[in-house]
């Protein structure tokens, strides 16, 4: 067990996440609502929209008028998602909202890269080696890089530590091999597969690696874990997570539908309260705009938080 994290950082993904996979429709005006009312909780880092194709995506075809929309927070690190070059450039068209980093992202399974993207694990190395120059040609720094599945997958089973550690490997000689520094590791739980064991696993292999590189922590909640999951990284000094309010959200191209989104933010917020970590976020600010969410998408979304309340509302009654 490493020291628990004095304070941690979390990248908001409620809009991006939420939006990309809700029937809908969502108006641009709703989307802007929840961006704007997020920033009033003390996050400093929220994923506004993907710029993605709207025939793949339709919930994103509005991206623009929703970057367009929205005034941005000063204290506010907005980002998007894309995932080539012509979304690459609808992004760099809001470079006065947005913060425009690239990143090398990788996939564990080779099963779910087939799925997901119709290519072999060489054919997505070739491509990541050409958005990386892309990215670089275009003034765009590349620090990140992430794998998805990287604790198992719905598609090819359990993933071996072992081949996590690999992966990054590769994704480290395209970022070397393009110039470009690697900062940290995003571990992306994309299909829910992850346990508290699983992920002590796979960070300590990791970290036998790279003992000093920075890692956050991508989690759904697809089976109920991810807040135990959030407490395994928390226990080995993870500081670093994507949440997303709610717990909105979920991955389209998973093959479960009805699959819970990411971690809830208010219930990560919770936990690390719970354990004298510091989150900066106003933990009853956030719930009310996790209802506001709710309300926004019509349907009950996972948090149980939003429904029950925080601890510290309890507490001030009791007193």
């Amino acid at each position: 067990m490493t020291d628990l994290p004095a304070s941690i950082d979390i990248h908001e993904e409620g809009p991006r996440e939420g939006f990309q996979i809700e029937p809908g429709p969502i108006s641009s005006a709703d989307k802007i609502r929840l961006i704007e009312a997020l920033a009033e909780t003390g996050l400093h880092h929220i994923q506004a929209c993907s710029f993605v194709n709207p025939r793949i995506v339709p919930g994103w075809a509005d991206a623009e008028a929703v970057i367009a929309g929205f005034t941005p927070k000063p204290s506010v690190e907005y980002s998007a998602l894309w995932f080539n070059g012509n979304g690459l450039d609808r992004a760099l068209a809001f470079s006065d909202k947005l913060t425009i980093k690239g990143a090398i992202a990788l996939t564990a399974s080779e099963a779910f890269t087939r799925k997901n993207l119709n290519r072999t694990h060489e054919d997505n190395l070739a491509a990541m080696r050409k958005q990386t120059e892309l990215h670089l040609s275009k003034g765009v720094s590349v620090n990140r890089l992430g794998i998805q599945a990287a604790f198992g997958c719905n598609y090819q089973g359990d993933i071996s530590p072992a081949r996590v550690v690999t992966v990054l490997k590769d994704g480290m000689a395209i970022a070397a091999d393009a110039g470009t520094t690697i900062t940290y590791f995003g571990l992306s739980d994309t299909m829910g597969w992850a346990t508290p064991d699983r992920i002590e696993r796979v960070i300590g292999e990791v970290r036998s690696v790279w003992p000093d590189m920075t890692l956050s922590l991508h989690l759904h909640d697809t089976r109920g874990m991810a807040v135990a999951n959030a407490h395994a990284g928390l226990k080995m000094g993870v500081a670093k997570f994507d949440a997303t309010v709610g717990g909105l959200g979920g991955c389209p191209f998973a093959g479960q539908p009805k699959a819970a989104g990411n971690i809830a933010t208010e219930e990560l917020v919770l936990l690390c309260e719970e354990m004298g970590i510091a989150t900066g976020i106003d933990l009853d600010a956030l719930i009310e705009v996790g209802r506001m969410a709710e309300e926004i998408v019509g349907h009950q979304l996972p948090s149980e938080l939003i429904h029950a309340g925080s601890l510290n509302a309890f507490r001030r009654k009791a007193a």
